[in-house]
């Protein structure tokens, strides 16, 4: 969502990072720049001037002219002002549970924001925190509306309030909160009807609702895509309901990602949640500290590790561990490592959360390496007789031609794969010699930050930079604060104190 912004701002930190000295009118072109970066990212103009003037402020100061990095502290003190502009440092907002359930989470929105959809994402969080959920429809207008929520509450593992055909919204609330309170659910989430756009029915009919049911959260659904559009939608929404949190959707999308940056700003309305995929498990808990991060290309190394913690099988990682070590590496472990790294949000997804990687994105475009050749490599696998996978030496070109049309593309393809994978279990094999002491030396080799391009794609079979191209790479790692983060069991580090993705 925030790309287009995020290189608009990567380019003006890299013009300013080769001057010694900061005059005042360096900063002033510098602050103009960034304005104009806001505005065309859609942030409302109210919001842009306020950045501008406090970040001027605080970038003429004294400390920052005459400091020995004075381009690190302007990026510094863009830092502050986007996380300040995003609600401020601290823990993600957090749902405010009743102590006495059921606690009433009411969905509100336009026609289209997503609701329906939040809401069995919604479910699906808190069933994961062992509460037991009760999802309500009361939209009664939207055709094939409560089926929907029916169906998302199944996949959520949450209950669904059974449908009584002809019901008023305001009768389904009584009857929801008579159930949650009689069948003990924690927690009860009503899926209140929208409009294409903001009429008085509607927002009496949602008013009425509220009222029954008196909710701990009221959550404002708003479509990221929509720009300014979602920032009236949201103050017309708050001047007639208690709203206490925002949820924007679509945040995977290409939109310009200035209605996050200003809904916040505009309504004061805290943004609880980012819907990153139409995936019912695509819902992350907003932290404006890692979102800023991402803006200014720092990446979310947090978000990464979060996402290896939900999706790794551990016994399945530990046998493979244990087969890498011996030197083995079939192509039914090369298909697994193809599809982990799918459901970590493919290598667009990956390589997003990493820092630096934003200006690398015309070496990766490149290199060939992205989801759709991901895809194709595991259509070739799925291709092949177990035998095959297991022994890839015994594919004459017969065979191969069979792979090819079975897969949907040509011989040479399967080639490329079958070369890589004949890479990639020679290095393997290289490493485990010595009792695995090269898979040692390439862990120091990342968790010390010194990151050799050139030995990794020898290792991985992949192309290797050019000259030229590495030492871009490295140059650009080395200008990262703190350099390359350092990942646990990869030389520790790099990850705030305490840190545990896997504790509940």
């Amino acid at each position: 969502m925030f790309d287009a912004l995020t290189d608009r701002l990567t380019g003006v930190f890299d013009r300013l990072s080769g001057k010694g000295v900061l005059s005042e009118k360096d900063v002033t072109e510098v602050m103009r720049e960034i304005r104009v970066a806001l505005l065309e990212a859609d942030v409302a103009l109210p919001v842009v001037r306020d950045f501008i003037a406090k970040a001027t402020e605080a970038a003429t100061g004294e400390a920052v002219i005459r400091s020995v990095r004075p381009a690190d502290q302007v990026v510094k003190i863009t830092y502050d002002g986007l996380v300040e502009m995003l609600g401020g440092s601290g823990e993600p907002q957090s749902l405010n549970i009743s102590l006495n359930p059921p606690t009433v989470i009411m969905m509100a929105g336009l026609q289209g924001s997503g609701k329906t959809t939040t809401a069995g994402k919604l479910a699906l969080r808190l069933v994961k925190e062992r509460k037991k959920v009760l999802l309500a429809s009361l939209d009664t207008r939207r055709p094939a509306a409560m089926e929907q929520l029916g169906m998302l509450a199944e996949q959520a593992g949450a209950n669904f309030l059974p449908i009584v055909q002809g019901q008023a919204a305001a009768d389904i609330a009584r009857r929801a909160m008579q159930a949650a309170k009689l069948q003990g659910f924690d927690i009860l989430i009503l899926d209140t009807a929208g409009r294409t756009t903001i009429d008085e029915a509607m927002m009496a009919e949602a008013a009425e609702i509220a009222k029954i049911s008196t909710p701990s959260e009221t959550l404002l659904v708003a479509d990221a895509l929509t720009g300014q559009d979602a920032v009236r939608t949201a103050k017309a929404f708050h001047e007639r309901l208690p709203l206490t949190g925002l949820v924007l959707t679509r945040a995977d999308g290409d939109g310009r990602g200035g209605a996050a940056l200003s809904m916040r700003a505009v309504t004061g309305l805290p943004i609880k949640f980012l819907g990153v995929s139409e995936k019912i498990d695509g819902l992350d808990a907003f932290d404006a500290d890692r979102v800023a991060g991402r803006i200014l290309g720092r990446g979310d190394v947090v978000a990464l590790v979060e996402k290896a913690a939900q999706e790794l099988d551990i016994a399945k990682a530990e046998a493979t561990a244990k087969k890498l070590a011996k030197g083995q590496f079939d192509l039914d472990m090369m298909a697994d490592q193809l599809a982990q790294m799918k459901r970590m949000g493919g290598m667009e997804g990956m390589m997003g959360l990493l820092p630096g990687v934003a200006k690398m994105k015309k070496q990766i475009a490149e290199s060939g390496l992205n989801d759709k050749s991901f895809d194709r490599q595991m259509a070739i696998i799925s291709s092949m007789t177990k035998q095959e996978r297991k022994k890839p030496d015994i594919l004459a070109a017969s065979r191969k031609r069979r792979i090819a049309a079975g897969s949907g593309v040509d011989v040479a393809e399967v080639n490329r794969l079958l070369k890589q994978h004949r890479q990639m279990a020679d290095a393997f094999k290289a490493l485990s010699k010595n009792g695995g002491k090269g898979f040692g030396q390439m862990a120091r080799m990342l968790g010390g930050g010194n990151l050799d391009m050139g030995k990794i794609a020898q290792m991985t079979g992949q192309p290797a930079p050019t000259p030229e191209q590495l030492e871009q790479m490295q140059a650009q790692l080395k200008n990262m604060p703190g350099g390359l983060p350092k990942l646990p069991g990869l030389g520790g580090g790099g990850l705030p104190p305490g840190f545990n993705p896997f504790k509940k």
